[in-house]
């Protein structure tokens, strides 16, 4: 902003304090009155001086803010309101009337002075009218009396604020308050350039950055807004809210907003996570940040190691942070019990006793014993649950971890260097996966409950996430049997996380393109259909791009039967496409013997009587999901035993649905022929478990029979 334009925004109401603190702006269950106080406490002690009532969820503030409040609503808001301030923190109402009301209707505005007269009543002295998340289509009583919906809004709030005597703090917040809303773009919106023009001087106007959640706040983007509304904003800053996402907290520092934009801004209020204790660290970083300047501008704290912003450490202020927060989850409140119940008197028999405690003899189990919580237990917290944007270190690092073991998998099972470096990696993720659990362990035993009571489900959450990933690379290192959570067709419902919400975004085609670990494969839309005589060309093209890599090579009869020499049989074949066309096919012989006369005599007899049903699998490499490939080899192997065969073989690639065909046939059995040296195809067939190997004289050296009854 200008210095101009920051004089014009000061000029009416001479110079004023930086408005810092805390918005109780989600939605969800608002904070309790208790709470409330303790934040005063904390903000006071932080030097944080502000707290904006809006939680969502109060009746009274949004659905019916035509309602006064009851004598009893009454009694505890002047008890709020007073403790406000006692803790120097000034308390400012707000309002959310945007949802129904008429503005060119006397008797709303009418209703909306009398229910902020009662709340002045209380001893409130800062208001706020909010008009966010609604809808921007006026009724038709509007459209008579305004030119526009910002005329209409702010016609409203300039009559209520004049009506309240002008306020040392009245906020407004726009319905475009982001520049992501706002159309064409911040500079060119008429909206935001009627609010800037119209809206009396004395007004703060909220802003939440170039996005809702914005990920970062640049000093050109507010010196740009600053233009338009011609006032310096106060940010509404939704870093650390979690209200969009019951699955996600926020740990982390407030971060990516450089010290810079301080004196151009009228003031910064944090809307945190739902939770009201984990917020520890959202508040205490956000007060560090503020101090990054004084009141008159200067630097007021020591040089950070960003080279970013020299003002302000992110890192140091977490570390901060958490030390303090360390000293809350290791002691109980004075007038609490672990479960926030008030201690019983002195008079009082106690609910537990420890008498006569028990001591195990000798060979028997020692006592359990909690250790206590850490710097580094806490440390680690916050990276698992950073920021909506980033994770932290350790978080990242075991993503790129996870992702290298599973596509260096066949490393495990190799005799050389390169098992040593996969095994060793392995044991690496898993020391860190133990580290998770024993967090997770310390963490629990922690004496302060109402921190740990709203911790628990995320920590609950991530620590059953980490033990399956922890389950699933011992199973590819060989070091145990394969987990019944992963590999199960029928596993307990912890083995699947997200419900029906997950269930829905991973059948959207933009499923992963937001993932903030951008290493794995995006998740890809494929089709399965039926193989007809028009695909035959584009099969051909895929076989002998799978063919390149081997000069030499041992006859196969699928080769035939992918090549186009053989004809599938009739509804045993069929195709895998994805945005780029078709990328694999699944075909099938019913009946091979008469193929395997042509290619390898009588070699097969053997196989033939048991599995006499012939399978070719064939995915192009940029499937990298092995799903698509087993849904096509069930299919064909029903099929298949539809047909009346008794088993087959296969020699590879998308089995799933052309199984189900070939047992549909009849057959009793399939088999498939693979060359050793095709690992990937191998690895498939191995973890699919109804495969097996076949044991067949005279084979060439280079060729695997594996084989399932069906």
């Amino acid at each position: 902003m200008s210095t101009s334009n920051r004089t014009e925004g000061q000029s009416s109401r001479g110079t004023r304090r930086f408005i810092s603190g805390v918005v109780e702006g989600f939605y969800g269950r608002p904070w309790t009155m208790e709470q409330r106080t303790e934040l005063f406490q904390r903000e006071q002690k932080w030097g944080l001086n502000t707290y904006l009532y809006a939680p969502k969820d109060d009746y009274k503030h949004r659905t019916y803010w035509r309602e006064l409040y009851s004598a009893e609503e009454a009694e505890q808001l002047i008890a709020l309101i007073s403790a406000a301030k006692q803790h120097n923190v000034d308390f400012i109402y707000a309002i959310s009337p945007g949802l129904d009301i008429t503005f060119s209707n006397p008797k709303e505005v009418s209703a909306l002075k009398r229910k902020l007269d009662q709340v002045k009543e209380f001893g409130c002295s800062s208001f706020s009218l909010l008009f966010d998340d609604i809808e921007t289509e006026m009724c038709a009583a509007d459209k008579e009396a305004f030119s526009s919906f910002a005329h209409a809004q702010v016609a409203v709030t300039n009559e209520v604020y004049l009506h309240l005597g002008q306020p040392e703090a009245f906020l407004f917040c726009p319905t475009d308050y982001c520049a992501a809303f706002c159309s064409p773009s911040v500079s060119q919106s008429s909206y935001l350039n009627t609010v800037g023009e119209k809206l009396l001087p004395g007004i703060d106007i909220l802003w939440t950055g170039p996005k809702v959640v914005s990920h970062r706040i640049s000093v050109e983007s507010i010196e740009e807004v600053s233009s338009v509304l011609k006032r310096a904003p106060v940010i509404w800053d939704n870093l650390q809210a979690n209200d969009y996402d019951p699955q996600r907290l926020f740990l982390g520092p407030y971060k990516d907003r450089p010290t810079e934009l301080i004196p151009k801004l009228r003031g910064v209020l944090s809307n945190p996570n739902c939770e009201f204790y984990p917020n520890f660290v959202a508040v205490h970083t956000l007060a560090t940040w503020c101090k990054a300047f004084t009141t008159e501008g200067g630097r007021h704290v020591e040089k950070g190691d960003e080279e970013t912003d020299p003002g302000y450490s992110p890192q140091k202020a977490l570390t901060l942070a958490l030390s303090d927060w360390l000293q809350e989850l290791m002691s109980t409140d004075q007038q609490r019990g672990p479960a926030g119940l008030k201690k019983a008197s002195s008079d009082q028999e106690p609910l537990q006793t420890h008498e006569d405690p028990y001591v195990p003899g000798p060979g028997e189990n020692p006592l359990y014993t909690a250790e206590p919580l850490t710097l580094d237990d806490l440390k680690l917290l916050s990276d698992l649950f950073y920021l909506p944007y980033e994770y932290g270190t350790t978080a990242r690092t075991m993503l790129e971890e996870l992702n290298w073991l599973k596509k260096h998998r066949q490393a495990a099972a190799a005799q050389t260097q390169e098992r040593e470096e996969w095994h060793s990696k392995a044991q690496h993720f898993d020391s860190r996966c133990e580290d998770v659990v024993q967090m997770f362990n310390r963490l629990s035993n922690a004496p302060n409950r109402s921190v740990l009571y709203d911790l628990y489900p995320y920590i609950c959450d991530i620590k059953s996430g980490v033990g399956l990933a922890r389950a699933y690379v011992k199973t590819l290192g060989g070091r145990g049997r394969p987990s019944s959570l992963l590999m199960s067709d029928d596993p307990e419902p912890w083995g699947f996380r997200g419900g029906l919400s997950g269930e829905f975004q991973r059948m959207l085609p933009g499923h992963g393109n937001k993932d903030l670990f951008k290493e794995p494969p995006m998740t890809q839309v494929y089709c399965v259909r039926s193989y007809s005589e028009e695909d035959k060309t584009e099969v051909q093209r895929i076989f002998e791009e799978m063919q390149r890599e081997a000069e030499e090579r041992s006859p196969l009869i699928s080769d035939r039967l992918s090549a186009g020499e053989v004809p599938p049989s009739p509804h045993c074949a069929f195709v895998l496409e994805d945005e780029l066309g078709i990328c694999g096919s699944a075909l099938a012989l019913t009946d091979a013997k008469a193929a395997a006369a042509e290619t390898q005599g009588e070699r097969r007899d053997s196989v033939l009587k048991d599995f006499p049903s012939l399978v070719a699998l064939q995915v192009l490499p940029r499937v990298t999901d092995p799903s698509p490939a087993r849904r096509l080899i069930g299919q064909l192997l029903s099929s298949i035993r539809s047909s009346g065969s008794r088993g087959g073989f296969c020699e590879l690639r998308l089995i799933g649905q052309l199984l189900s065909s070939i047992r549909s046939s009849g057959s009793r059995g399939g088999f498939c022929e693979l060359r050793q040296g095709n690992r990937r195809m191998l690895h498939f067939y191995s973890e699919l478990g109804s495969f097996k190997p076949v044991q067949i004289d005279g084979l060439p050296q280079d060729v695997i029979v594996m084989a399932t009854s069906l």
